[in-house]
């Protein structure tokens, strides 16, 4: 192979979903936005819905047109991003859930699709979608007698379980919500590990579906297998890469390996991160370019044909924290260039 190679594993992102389905109070939806983190939307969608899935989100509704084809007409498919200006016909063609986030879009919901189904968004502190309670006070009976599927807010901490953000929008959002007669949905994936006062009747599991953190226990998603293009001995005081960053401290053998930060692997990463050729972790020399990488393989006995950057050994979460970023930033960031495979077992 010239190009990486990434195995996905279906049934471990269908375990996953189950182990957050169970933890659940109510029942799970699956976030399948941003091509399911970048690891292919129409297959993982088609893995959960085997696994019982039943809803699914996305962020806007172009990203449904792949989901709907694996899904089929009847399982529900809702929109982050609401009814935006010129997305009347796929929601409609789609039978797309747009989740509702300002009167506005509230109107034009109702003036183009009257009798389609939609849910409401509101903000309950975060600041970025949704409506306020002053807003929602003032369109609260209208928007119940025109009968919305769901009721969602968004936590902005969940992560961290200890913070006092977390507290304090539950507070809101009951008070936004409290008695009324329509399923509610507030956390994702931190907030299911909250615990149940956070679950209402819909969770919406997303980055721990794939493997990631705050999910602590989930089962690793993605395997990165990278080519080794040529391997050379590099004498003491000599350099690797650009700008002559790394030099050898003694002779070494240094892997030239074919991916960069064009694949996704963020240059910042670089120093702190090693790959994998079987159990031996040979670290990154020199500066990541855009399709090019320098390894240190001089502890591997033979020279390996290929190294693994991602496996089970070191996870999405690792490589962020080298990078000073977040998991899903390495997921959505895996590049198109790699051969995917989806595997089975």
């Amino acid at each position: 192979m010239s190009t990486g190679y990434l195995s996905i594993s279906l049934p471990n992102i269908r375990a996953n979903f189950r182990a957050l389905n169970t933890a659940c109070q109510g029942r799970a939806a699956a976030v399948v936005k941003a091509d399911a983190y970048g690891l292919g939307s129409k297959q993982v969608a088609a893995a959960l819905a085997r696994e019982g899935a039943k809803t699914f989100f996305v962020a806007a509704a172009e990203e449904a047109r792949p989901i709907r084809a694996a899904l089929g007409p009847d399982l529900e498919i809702c929109v982050f991003s609401g009814h935006m200006e010129g997305d009347t016909d796929l929601i409609r063609d789609l039978n797309l859930i747009p989740m509702i986030n300002s009167v506005d879009q509230l109107i034009r919901h109702a003036e183009a699709l009257p009798q389609h189904p939609f849910g409401i968004q509101l903000d309950t502190g975060m600041n970025r979608l949704g409506m306020e309670m002053s807003e929602w006070q003032a369109v609260r009976d209208l928007v119940l007698r025109m009968g919305p599927r769901l009721i969602m807010s968004h936590l902005a901490c969940a992560d961290d379980p200890d913070h006092p953000m977390n507290e304090k929008q539950l507070h809101e959002f009951r008070a936004m919500t409290d008695g009324l007669s329509v399923p509610r949905s507030l956390a994702a994936t931190g907030g299911i590990l909250l615990g149940p006062d956070y679950h209402f009747d819909l969770t919406r599991p997303g980055i721990g579906l794939y493997g990631g953190l705050p999910f602590a226990s989930a089962k690793p998603v993605v395997t990165l297998d990278i080519p080794v293009i040529q391997i050379r001995e590099v004498d003491t005081g000599e350099s690797v890469g650009y700008s002559n960053t790394w030099m050898a401290p003694t002779p070494r053998r240094i892997a030239t390996i074919a991916a960069g930060y064009a694949d996704g692997i963020i240059r910042a990463m670089g120093p702190k991160t090693r790959v994998f050729a079987g159990d031996v972790g040979c670290p990154i020399v020199g500066r990541i370019s855009m399709d090019l990488i320098g390894v240190d393989v001089t502890l591997v006995k033979s020279d390996p044909k290929s190294v693994q950057l991602l496996n089970g050994t070191q996870g999405v979460d690792t490589l962020a924290e080298a990078a000073g970023t977040i998991g899903y930033e390495v997921l959505t960031s895996l590049g198109h260039r790699y051969q995917r495979n989806y595997g089975l077992r």
